[in-house]
C-alpha cells in the first residue's frame, strides 16, 4: 500500500490509492512520448520523495523543490505553489486520459483516480486561498 499525503497549513489529505501512485506520481516511468511542459509535470511528480528518503542531494525543478528533514523525526517533502502542483495533476491526468489503452489502466482505477483528484484539488484550493506552500510525501 503506498500513501500520498498532500498538506499544507490550510489542510491535508492522503491519497491511499495504488492505482494513484502507479498512473499519476509515477507515469513518468510508464516510457510515453513527452514533450516541454508535458515532461517537466510528470518529473515534478515523480520527484515526491518517499518519508524515509535520506539522500542529501538537493533536488529541485522549475517552481518546485525537494526539502531534506529538518530533523531525524521528520521527513523530506516536495514543496510548491498549489498552482504548481494543480498543473502538474493535470497533466498528469490528461495524458493517462489520452494513453489509457498503452498504459493498461482500467475504467475501475480510472474512477477511483479521478476521485482521488477530486479530493486533492480541494485541498489546493484551500491552501491556494491562504497563500499557503505545499507539501507532498509518500510512504509504503
Amino acid at each position: 500500500m503506498v500513501h500520498v499525503s498532500v498538506a499544507s497549513p490550510a489542510g491535508a489529505y492522503t491519497v491511499g490509492n495504488t492505482s494513484f501512485f502507479r498512473y499519476i506520481v509515477r507515469l513518468a516511468e510508464a516510457g510515453l512520448p513527452l514533450h516541454g511542459e508535458d515532461r517537466e509535470a510528470l518529473q515534478m511528480l515523480a520527484a515526491i520523495p518517499h518519508a524515509f528518503f535520506d539522500d542529501e542531494e538537493m533536488v529541485w525543478g522549475r517552481g518546485w523543490r525537494v526539502v531534506p528533514p529538518a530533523t531525524l523525526d521528520d521527513w523530506p517533502v516536495l514543496e510548491s505553489t498549489p498552482q504548481r502542483v494543480r498543473a502538474a495533476f493535470e497533466t498528469a491526468r490528461r495524458i493517462l486520459w489520452e494513453n489509457a489503452a498503452p498504459v493498461g489502466i482500467s475504467a475501475r482505477e480510472i474512477v477511483a483516480i479521478e476521485d482521488e483528484l477530486d479530493a486533492v484539488f480541494t485541498i489546493l484550493e484551500r491552501a491556494e486561498k491562504a497563500g499557503f506552500a505545499v507539501n507532498i510525501s509518500y510512504v509504503s
